[in-house]
């Protein structure tokens, strides 16, 4: 079986793709295949509304996207993970989730989903991103799985300041362990 997981972060090792790596542990340990993408590595352009998928199936964009859409059909389950952007998700994610639309065979019906969500101060958009990502989840036919509560929060503002968090840590494996007992 196979786990997708997506650092929305354009901060390369930023405190959102520590805890995604963190919610990853759990398959590496069972042997699962883990596919980690990293948008801070990659090239995805916003959709332009051109509806070319529409009318052909496809998105004319040629870029890293079509990276993830050979993930999102491989994969078992997805976690999803993202820095808080002005109380929602940044942009390259935005424009993985905008770009998504094109694979009309909605390649992530019926597989799991977990999210992260990391701002710089308390309240100051986690749950909000956290409902980005879920409700990504749910317009593309995907189940939400909780971590311990709902998806993992924290707090967290230079690149780094996660690891001296060791409960936030631990609640992304949590959310890792509990999409594991589902895919299972």
């Amino acid at each position: 079986m196979t786990i997708l997981g997506i650092s929305g972060t354009p901060r390369k090792q930023g405190n959102s793709e520590v805890l995604l790596s963190a919610a990853l542990e759990p398959f590496a340990e069972a042997g699962y295949e883990v596919i980690k993408i990293l948008l801070s590595e990659k090239n995805i352009s916003p959709c332009t509304g051109c509806e070319t998928c529409v009318e052909n199936e496809f998105c004319h964009i040629n870029d890293d996207m079509a990276e993830i859409y050979a993930a999102y059909k491989k994969c078992d389950a997805i976690i999803i993970s993202a820095p808080v952007y002005y109380r929602n998700v940044p942009a390259q994610l935005k424009a993985v989730f905008d770009r998504t639309f094109a694979a009309k065979n909605r390649p992530l019906k019926g597989k799991l989903g977990g999210a992260i969500a990391v701002g710089r101060g308390a309240g100051c958009g986690q749950s909000i991103t956290l409902n980005v990502i879920y409700n990504f989840y749910l317009s593309s036919g995907a189940l939400c799985v909780p971590g311990e509560l709902n998806g993992v929060h924290a707090v967290a503002d230079k690149p780094g300041d996660i690891l001296a968090q060791p409960h936030r840590l631990e609640q992304a494996r949590i959310l890792g362990s509990n999409v594991l007992s589902y895919m299972r």
